[in-house]
């Protein structure tokens, strides 16, 4: 068994016996690396002496020895354990003061070089290694460390500056050019020696004609000023879009929400009679009176002069045209719809057409000159002339209805007139509801369910007319499905209050279902199918002629009048309007 106390066997190679030798790497210089590369090596620089390690005590030492020993000696069977890289720490003899100072040097190498690299750009071309290694300063490593860390063949020791640093310096090409540091070495530092055949050698960097930018940086020639520039550009057209954008919504917005009046001429304004003129209010203004001047009695001449001087101007008739001779009555004064422009007054007069009805049952139509002075409000309304009595409006011919496509199914005709419709019309005129539900659909409207209410009583049913639908026309007898609806035409003949008879036609739906036939719905009115005109030329003459007073500007008393009144009232017949 060896003695490791013995000089021989000490890993310290070469310590006095009972002191252990340093645990760190090998202290003889690489030469060996040197001689191989055909290199000059470099002279290591003078560091001071090393401090003596502290001495361990023996069994510490045993210990250490021993175990390093079973580490680097495999077993059989085993593999070879490699030994890991020194791990790099701080220097045990390093202050902090040197810290600072050495990652303070690293920063400034650092910076020199990123400021060497922008001008070499700014003259395009590249950095080469020797400007950089001029221009870095190599740091200098303390006593301490190079004295308990000196370099081990085989290993590179990690250099002292920082990550950024090493990567760069090993990146730089390198080139014949040297600098003053150039002959000397730092410690720690490995200098690539000669390609070897396998290995290709530093490419030349391809012509280029012009200098991409790292992305986020400034377009290489153009500088701080160009860059501010073009921010600048962009800003201020990026504001001109936005104002110019927010101009024209505005006035989009603006002209969209004005408030706009259709414009009218005056042919519309006639069209759809369209006036600032209160007409309405003139029109009930004209039949008060006309009523007035339509009454007239030779015992209430005082009351009727002073109630129609409260309506009439200075200069009218205050009889309005009446001689003060005869009775008449008005029962009923309408407008007739029509206002003639007065042109003496502009807007502020019309002409207003009113028709009334007197006791002895002639019609007649009256032209009443009404003027307005406040068209807003319509107050100030005076009769501004003498009335004027007129022709009623021409009645036209009825023209005749085609009902040649029409078919009658006269047997369900009979059948409504005998066995439904008698009971339906005594419980409708009646409104008796619970006698009505045996003849009503589930859907009948409500004119069907509703009734006269007692009005009318003792219906007797007289004509009955039953349409044959389109779709029942091709088939005799004419046969209805279930749910087919037909018309029906019906006139009855009432007795009302007083006990007069009276006709009434009705048009009535009527449905068919599995139990018969039921009332849907139920209409007033039908129509005539003849046309033509009731009336002649002679019943025409009788019905203009009124006891009414001429609206002469004398005042006298129309001829009409007293022929009128030579007619007795119940020859006279009314004349339709």
């Amino acid at each position: 068994m060896t003695d490791h106390n013995s000089p021989a066997g000490a890993v310290g190679g070469g310590q006095p016996s009972g002191q252990p030798g340093s645990f760190g790497p090998s202290q003889q210089q690489p030469q060996q690396a040197w001689q191989g590369q055909g290199q000059q090596a470099p002279v290591p620089q003078q560091a001071p002496a090393p401090q003596q390690p502290q001495p361990l005590p023996s069994d510490a030492a045993r210990a250490q020895v021993a175990a390093a020993w079973v580490r680097s000696t495999p077993r059989a069977g085993q593999a070879a354990v490699p030994s890991l890289p020194p791990r790099e720490t701080r220097p045990q003899g390093e202050s902090k003061k040197e810290k600072r100072e050495r990652e303070r040097a690293a920063r400034k190498a650092a910076y020199e070089q990123k400021k060497a690299e922008k001008e070499q750009r700014k003259r395009g071309g590249t950095a080469t290694a020797a400007t950089a290694a001029a221009t870095a300063p190599a740091p200098t490593p303390s006593p301490t460390t190079a004295a308990q860390h000196p370099p081990q063949h085989g290993h590179q020791a990690p250099a002292p500056s920082s990550s950024t640093m090493s990567l760069r310096a090993t990146a730089a090409p390198t080139t014949g050019a040297t600098s003053p540091a150039a002959g000397a070495v730092t410690p720690g530092a490995v200098t690539p020696g000669p390609a070897s055949p396998g290995q290709a050698g530093p490419r030349p960097a391809p012509a280029r004609d012009f200098d991409v930018p790292k992305p986020g940086g400034r377009i290489s020639g153009g500088g701080r000023r160009t860059h501010v520039a073009l921010r600048a550009t962009l800003l201020i057209t990026t504001c001109v879009f936005a104002l110019g954008s927010c101009g024209v919504m505005g006035l989009v917005i603006g002209k969209s929400s004005g408030t706009t009046t259709a414009g009218l001429d005056s042919s519309d304004a006639t069209r759809y009679r369209l006036t600032e003129f209160p007409t309405e209010q003139a029109a009930a203004f004209a039949e008060q009176y006309a009523q007035l001047c339509m009454t007239f009695s030779p015992d209430t001449s005082s009351a009727r002069r002073t109630d129609l001087a409260r309506y009439a101007s200075a200069g009218v008739d205050p009889d309005c045209g009446w001689s003060g001779e005869g009775t008449s009555k008005a029962l009923s004064v309408t407008w007739d719809g029509t206002a003639e422009k007065l042109p003496e007054y502009g807007d502020h007069g019309r002409y207003i057409g009113v028709q009334v009805r007197t006791d002895d049952g002639a019609l007649t139509t009256l032209t009443v000159p009404v003027y307005v002075q406040n068209l807003k409000t319509g107050e100030g309304m005076r009769v501004s002339g003498d009335v004027g009595q007129m022709p009623l409006p021409a009645a036209a011919d009825v023209p005749e209805v085609d009902q040649g496509d029409e078919v009658v199914d006269d047997t369900l005709s009979t059948q409504l007139q005998k066995e439904v419709l008698p009971g339906y019309f005594q419980a409708w005129g009646a409104s008796d509801t619970t006698a009505m539900a045996r003849f009503l659909t589930p859907d009948a409207t409500l004119t069907a369910t509703t009734g006269l209410a007692g009005r009318l009583t003792g219906p007797q049913i007289g004509t009955v007319v039953a349409l044959v639908p389109a779709s029942a026309q091709d088939t005799k007898p004419y046969a209805y499905d279930a749910g087919q609806a037909v018309q029906v035409r019906v006139t009855v003949d009432w007795t009302d209050a007083k006990g007069v008879a009276v006709r009434r036609a009705y048009r009535m739906t009527m449905v068919n279902t599995a139990q018969g036939w039921f009332i849907k719905d139920v209409r007033g009115g039908v129509l005539d199918a003849e046309g033509g005109r009731a009336d002649d030329d002679t019943d025409s003459d009788i019905a203009t002629g009124t006891a009414a007073p001429s609206a002469g500007a004398s005042g006298s008393p129309s001829a009409s009048a007293s022929s009128s009144a030579a007619v007795p009232s119940s020859t006279a017949k009314p004349a339709k309007p």
